[in-house]
């Protein structure tokens, strides 16, 4: 049996674009010989559709474009993920389904079993836990229809494990001779080998191949990297698809295959999620341009660089300099220098003169109080209103260039720098930024990456005169925030002074105001500010020394 593995982008609610993508994938499957193609988890409505599950006639039509697809299953047979009713008298109103379809209907169905309540996913606000599910009779296969999450619970594989049962087990012991895995797997740094091991170890304990078709493309903060695969009895890899775009490839359940490379390297890894899901938050939100605050720093070179990639076109690119009394002549000669590289038209809009109107309406509101963040400030948010405005008036979607360091420790304004429709490196440390900057070698110019990094609201400024050094930082944040090890653990653990892990505790605690209102971070981590991280911001803070009391760029 040759079976397609059909990696397909699909956009949520868009039906029509959605039945598209998997008849023409189907077509193609056809055309090369294959036995049956695969589609994602959900792929009829695209996932995650989050509360338009709930929206009067969102899964009829999931359901209409699933019926829509049954006569091409005359020509070729489908196995396609859609959201389903719930049939029985309790419980949530909707299933997370799979169906086989073939000569012209559908032959059988089958409902996700394990549901996600971690990170990013909440699953069981919608869906009901389908029941033990049954091998699909297909020719002379058996085959265990699965979805995503099902195939993470191999009690073989995980020393704690969130589930008391094993899907893929279980259909295996009713007599599934082939796993099909549908999924809809977003991608995080590291993921990409973990899965494969997780998938590979149990294909050899049960003996069967087992096959993932995993979504690709960016839907809101989510980025899913495809790197479909299927793996043969013995758990070695036969197909794996491309990551990071769409692609088709058969697995042929006889033997043989050549799997894709996979990406090299994790900046490079990051490097395409980002353009990919940056790429596609521009589309499917109904955007052509977007406009970036240039600086002549390496967070916002990093940010015009991958929009350039990302868009296909230097000329929807929109930088824009807006220097100011503290910017230095090596920053707007970097910002030429990298418009220039990259093909981008710089605009530059000074803004002392509006900054020092700032100060002369306040000077007698702050009398008596020395200059602070206040005035800095000022700085930030006039920026960022003059970027909103250029996208009020051409309908530019402004990308806000701040990095997951910065976020992470208030490092930053509101309404200023925070300003803008999506958050690039939202979930990119420091340290990375640097790593996936040196990719372009010298189009980014070399003065960008070397020179201390600066928010230059102030002569002399740098970002060490209230930070730690960044790799001391990102070591403590991820600790903290990904890994949520104690600041106690984390100072012994990486040799630091434990009062400066308490200092950068007690900063990320205090901003959780702050990033509740940032824009839409793309998801590269384990744990992202966003959906997957949910504290409150009225809370009582013991780490730091420090009440907050009031916006700065660090306090």
């Amino acid at each position: 049996m040759k079976i397609a593995l059909c990696q397909i982008n699909t956009t949520v609610a868009d039906f029509a674009g959605n039945r598209r993508r998997i008849e023409s994938a189907a077509r193609r499957a056809l055309r090369r010989g294959a036995s049956l193609a695969v589609f994602p988890e959900l792929a009829a409505c695209s996932y995650p559709p989050r509360d338009l599950l709930e929206s009067p006639g969102f899964v009829e039509k999931n359901l209409e474009t699933l019926e829509a697809l049954a006569p091409l299953s005359r020509e070729i047979p489908l196995v396609v993920g859609h959201a389903a009713r719930n049939e029985a008298p309790q419980g949530k109103r909707f299933l997370n389904a799979v169906s086989l379809l073939s000569g012209g209907r559908v032959r059988h169905s089958a409902s996700k079993r394990l549901l996600p309540t971690y990170d990013v996913f909440d699953e069981t606000r919608y869906f009901a836990s389908g029941p033990p599910g049954e091998p699909a009779r297909f020719g002379d296969a058996s085959l265990g229809l699965t979805i995503c999450e099902d195939a993470w619970n191999d009690r073989s594989f995980w020393p704690r494990r969130l589930y008391p049962f094993d899907p893929v087990e279980e259909v295996v012991q009713a007599g599934a001779d082939v796993i099909l895995n549908v999924s809809a797997s977003p991608f995080y740094l590291g993921k990409r080998g973990f899965r494969e091991k997780m998938i590979r170890q149990s294909a050899r304990r049960l003996g069967v191949p087992l096959v993932v078709v995993n979504q690709v493309g960016g839907n809101d903060e989510l980025v899913f990297d495809g790197a479909s695969f299927a793996v043969d009895a013995s758990g070695d890899v036969r197909v794996r698809l491309k990551e990071f775009e769409e692609d088709l490839d058969l697995f042929d359940t006889e033997g043989g295959g050549e799997p894709a490379s996979q990406v090299e390297g994790e900046p490079e890894a990051a490097r395409k999620a980002l353009v990919l899901g940056l790429a596609d938050y521009v589309r499917k939100c109904g955007f052509r341009e977007v406009v970036i605050g240039l600086s002549g720093g390496v967070d916002s070179a990093l940010t015009a660089a991958l929009a350039v990639e990302a868009l296909g076109d230097p000329s929807r690119v929109h930088p824009v300099a807006m220097p100011s009394r503290y910017s230095s002549p090596q920053s707007l000669a970097d910002a030429e220098a990298l418009a220039r590289n990259f093909g981008l038209s710089l605009i530059t809009a000074p803004i002392d003169a509006v900054f020092q109107q700032y100060l002369d309406v306040t000077r007698d509101l702050f009398r008596g109080r020395p200059p602070d963040v206040a005035e800095e400030n000022f700085q930030a948010r006039i920026r960022g209103n003059l970027l909103m405005g250029l996208s009020n008036k051409f309908g530019w979607l402004v990308l806000s260039t701040g990095n997951k360091s910065e976020m992470a420790v208030g490092y930053c304004t509101l309404y200023g720098d925070m300003s803008g429709g999506l958050a690039v490196l939202g979930d990119v440390p420091k340290t990375l930024v640097y790593d996936i900057a040196r990719l372009w070698g010298d189009r980014i110019p070399p003065s960008v990456i070397d020179r201390p990094p600066s928010a230059e609201l102030r002569p002399g400024q740098t970002d060490q005169d209230t930070l730690p050094p960044y790799e001391e930082l990102d070591a403590v944040l991820k600790a903290y925030v990904e890994d949520r090890a104690s600041p106690e653990a984390i100072a012994a653990d990486l040799g630091l002074d434990p009062q400066a892990v308490e200092r950068v505790v007690g900063m990320v605690d205090r901003n959780e105001y702050k990033r509740r209102q940032a824009a839409p971070v793309l998801k590269i981590t384990t744990k992202a500010f966003g959906s997957g991280r949910r504290l409150p911001i009225a809370r009582h803070f013991d780490r730091g020394g420090e009440r907050r009391g009031g916006e700065g760029r660090a306090r």
